[in-house]
């Protein structure tokens, strides 16, 4: 069994055992491809009716696209989650999304209806 998470400096990299801050092996992860363009929609299928702005298309590794959806859930005021190169925000936040990312030097377009 790999070890996930220590109580001295919180999760640790299985590759590695390093903290994730500190790991040796991130360089040999995959980024995602994609065309560059960072694309934002609004979904509520499969969610019991809630309404969730997704972003998808940010060629980022799993540490910064964790902090961006951070950052773009601070800003929104809401939760949600980063996983599989793809960030939720909970709630209709498709206009406040794309400025944020815009202003962050992306080339954002809107997704879907």
């Amino acid at each position: 069994m790999a070890l996930v998470y220590s109580t001295d400096h919180g999760r640790t990299c299985p590759g590695c055992r390093q903290p994730l801050a500190a790991c040796s092996c991130k360089a040999a992860r995959p980024i995602p491809v994609g065309d560059g363009i960072v694309r934002v929609s609004r979904e509520k299928q499969g969610r019991g009716g809630k309404t969730v702005t997704v972003v998808r298309g940010l060629t980022l590794d799993a540490i910064a696209l964790t902090a961006t959806g951070k950052q773009l859930r601070a800003a929104c005021g809401a939760g949600g989650t980063a996983k599989d190169g793809v960030i939720e925000v909970q709630g209709d936040h498709v206009e406040r999304v794309m400025s944020l990312l815009t202003q962050a030097g992306y080339r954002v377009k809107r997704a879907g209806g």
